[in-house]
């Protein structure tokens, strides 16, 4: 069951793939910024 998975997987066009990355990256960051703004405004407002 779990090669299965990793054969599926392995499978995905590698653009799909860099493109999970680069989403999951940028939520990220964006999240990141809002959180450090917020603390920003909160210590020195």
């Amino acid at each position: 069951m779990e090669q299965e998975h990793r054969d599926a997987e392995s499978q995905r066009p590698l653009w799909k793939r860099l493109a999970w990355m680069a989403g999951i990256w940028l939520a990220s960051v964006t999240v990141l910024g809002t959180v450090a703004w917020v603390i920003r405004l909160w210590i020195a407002p």
